[in-house]
């Protein structure tokens, strides 16, 4: 079982920018990619990015551009930078960790992203 624990969200004017951390209590190294999903009120959970054990990633067109995911094995983190925020960026965004890629295992509890206009 492993945890992981998201944090940096908040309250941020648009243009502005913010990163988040997604913490694991285990090795991510052992997953076959960690990503970024996100959940707007009355929307369904879309992904954001992926960023594979290799260090490939993929981006939603929505935010081609904007946001780079990272990873720090050593540190067993994933981060999101967020840059250029748009009032549509708002919502709760989440961590996971892929056992298999694309299928998510394990997920974080969340941390809310507001972008005012």
């Amino acid at each position: 079982q492993v945890q992981l624990v998201e944090s940096g969200g908040g309250l941020v004017q648009t243009g502005g920018s913010l990163r988040l951390s997604c913490a694991a209590s285990g090795s991510i190294f052992t997953f076959d990619a960690m990503g970024w999903y996100r959940q707007a009120p009355g929307k369904q959970r879309e992904l954001v990015t992926r960023i594979t054990r290799g260090g490939s990633t993929n981006y939603a067109d929505s935010v081609k551009g904007r946001f780079t995911i990272s990873r720090d094995n050593a540190k067993n983190t994933v981060y999101l930078q967020m840059s250029s925020l748009k009032p549509e960026d708002t919502a709760v965004y989440y961590c996971d960790a892929e056992q298999y890629y694309g299928r998510p295992t394990y997920w974080g509890q969340g941390t809310q992203v507001t972008v005012s206009p």
